[in-house]
């Protein structure tokens, strides 16, 4: 297999430190082999044109089954794995934590636990090593990519893990009902939680993760991707939970399959692991929101690199509005049919004392109020941010007491399309006004 420029290739049987053998050239864009047949290690490096670099980053134990000998199979170096060589980055542990603080902000709420999908993504990286993130465009145009996720209540899933194996399901039935190879990963939803545990599964499969995702955020309902707009099928999917129960659900529209798997999610015990939308690379390249993982890994880094004013940082970083600065002082919050229901109030502090704003929730924070004013809504985003750290509060996570700041930024342009609004805006969840662009809402307001 030819080897471009800023090329990733993993070798299954390599302990580490063992010198790789040229066998097609000795300059740059050469093959490589090695003769070592046990143990297993993987490389990463840069191929230019004028010079091959290449560092082993990791190993695993020898023939310590799952630990590095099943990548043989899937990474041999077949045709289908040429797009290996088209790498963006590695996910390695600092991009993992600059993504979870990404993610927990383009969760506006929800999505799921970013911190636990950190921890279950830095030990699936360090026994399997880590994920290859590439460019959709990468892919030929047929590869099959598995968007996933998690359904069902946060309130639920920071005390039922997965276990680790539901993404090897979820590629193995999906294998089988469509009758093709799984190329890569996507997280159906870059918010929260949502978008680390695709992470997990693509480390355990030896598989990449695409720079893309169905929402720019998390939306609590199934049909809510872009993939639903593009009019791409939501079957077959396939759920799965941790004891290793299946289901194949054919639906015959994103709504049904909303309600069947959420069914199928309150179950299986208030939370389970899903494919949908499952699509080739031809129709990612357009029905996809692009590049929104490196988005959230930017946001993080962002908020790391800010010692003295990260609030301030972040609010810079990705242009959005402060609405408040304040301490929680009522949460009422409930579980209910496979969503986490609710509301949150904060008064202000400081600058902003005698004001109180309340934000409704379904998983997400979907309507920010004041005095019966709307001060922001779905699907712009608003977060709740710890006011020292910057820190995104999942809606599972925030309690009485915290000083925070609720911010609201503006949402990918697909979603303030008609269909988009009409999918997504405030009415489609029940209320009883009309979408305005955060940032109108906030020039109206000074």
């Amino acid at each position: 297999m030819p080897i471009r420029d800023n090329a990733v290739i993993r070798f299954v049987g390599l302990r580490p430190g063992t010198a790789l053998t040229p066998v097609s050239g000795a300059g740059p864009g050469c093959c490589y082999q090695s003769k070592i047949t046990k143990g297993a290690g993987w490389l990463a490096g840069a191929t230019t044109r004028s010079a091959n670099r290449w560092q082993n980053i990791g190993s695993t134990e020898a023939g310590r089954p799952g630990r590095g000998n099943h990548w043989a199979e899937r990474l041999a170096p077949a045709r289908r794995h040429e797009w290996l060589v088209g790498m963006k980055r590695l996910l390695d542990r600092d991009c993992l934590r600059a993504l979870a603080r990404g993610c927990a902000v383009l969760g506006a709420g929800g999505g799921g636990d970013p911190g636990l999908g950190l921890l279950q993504a830095l030990q699936a990286s360090g026994d399997f090593g880590p994920v290859s993130l590439i460019d959709v465009d990468e892919l030929p145009g047929d590869a099959l990519i598995m968007p996933c996720g998690g359904i069902g209540a946060p309130t639920v899933s920071i005390e039922k893990l997965e276990n680790g194996d539901e993404g090897n399901r979820l590629r193995d039935h999906l294998e089988s009902v469509t009758g093709q190879k799984v190329a890569a990963l996507m997280a159906a939803e870059i918010g929260g939680g949502n978008g680390l545990l695709p992470v997990v599964w693509a480390a355990r499969l030896g598989l990449p993760l695409v720079d893309a995702d169905g929402m720019g955020r998390a939306f609590p309902e199934v049909p809510q991707v872009t993939m639903h707009l593009a009019g791409i099928s939501p079957s077959p999917a396939v759920m799965t939970d941790e004891r290793g129960n299946v289901l194949v659900v054919r639906a015959i529209s994103g709504d049904w399959m909303e309600r069947l798997e959420r069914a199928a999610a309150v179950e299986f015990g208030g939370a389970a692991s899903a494919t949908e939308f499952s699509l080739t690379a031809a129709q990612a390249r357009e029905a996809t929101v692009r590049n929104s993982v490196s988005l959230a890994i930017t946001i993080g880094e962002a908020i790391e690199s800010s010692e003295d004013r990260p609030v301030a940082a972040l609010i810079a970083k990705i242009g959005a509005f402060r609405l408040a600065t304040g301490k929680v002082t009522d949460v009422e919050r409930r579980t209910t049919q496979g969503f986490a229901r609710g509301s949150v109030v904060v008064e202000g502090l400081g600058a902003d004392a005698g004001r109180q704003i309340r934000l409704e929730v379904q998983n997400e924070n979907l309507v920010a109020l004041e005095q019966g004013q709307v001060l922001a809504s779905v699907p712009d985003l608003i977060s709740v941010l710890d006011s020292e750290t910057a820190d995104a509060i999942a809606t599972e996570r925030i309690r009485y007491g915290q000083r925070v700041t609720v911010i609201a930024f503006g949402c990918d342009p697909v979603w303030r399309t008609e269909r988009g609004i009409a999918l997504t805006g405030p009415q489609a969840f029940g209320y009883d006004f009309e979408y305005v662009p955060v940032e109108e809402l906030a020039g109206a307001a000074t």
